[in-house]
């Protein structure tokens, strides 16, 4: 009996390896990723234009006075096609929104644009993400709330969906 329990231990510790790690997954300690650099100024960048006949980007640009939304996307991002109607209802809204245009070719942020609709102001081309890592953002689509002297005043991670306009909408008045 004691070889089979031998036998059988390596299997019984798989077995309960397996029930934690699945457990823990399903219920992790934290979920809402913070961003560490809510309350600091956006860093410094300059970005070219996106496409052509637009302007490009600064930091500068995000402390001239007003809040705006930033919001950080690719042509490529699934994600970012969902996201761009409720862009669109923000811009309605007169919510001011800048972009920044990540590792994207002209031409295709162009027909993204065309497709998809236009609720940008600016739009700056960051090809090597210098500017979004800057930002402490890790990937596409991700948004943040800027108030009028350049400082985060809240980090959005993933695409803003229609349940989150209200909160978009109150963080943009707190930033005022």
């Amino acid at each position: 009996m004691s070889r089979k329990v031998i036998l059988f231990a390596p299997l019984a510790m798989l077995f309960a390896f397996s029930v934690v790690a699945v457990w823990r997954l399903a219920n992790p300690p934290e979920t809402a990723i913070r961003s560490r650099l809510e309350g600091k100024a956006v860093a410094a960048f300059a970005l070219p234009a996106a496409v052509r006949g637009r302007g490009g980007l600064s930091s500068g640009d995000l402390a001239a006075g007003k809040p705006k939304l930033l919001n950080i996307f690719a042509s490529w991002c699934v994600p970012c096609l969902a996201e761009a109607p409720v862009l669109l209802d923000l811009k309605l809204r007169g919510v001011t929104i800048e972009a920044i245009a990540v590792r994207d070719r002209e031409a295709d942020v162009a027909d993204f644009l065309v497709r998809n609709g236009d609720p940008f102001d600016r739009i700056g081309s960051d090809r090597d993400s210098r500017a979004q890592m800057a930002l402490g953002s890790s990937g596409v689509p991700e948004s943040f709330v800027i108030d009028g002297q350049g400082v985060i005043r809240y980090q959005h991670v993933g695409p803003i969906e229609p349940e989150d306009v209200a909160t978009i909408l109150a963080e943009m008045e707190k930033a005022r």
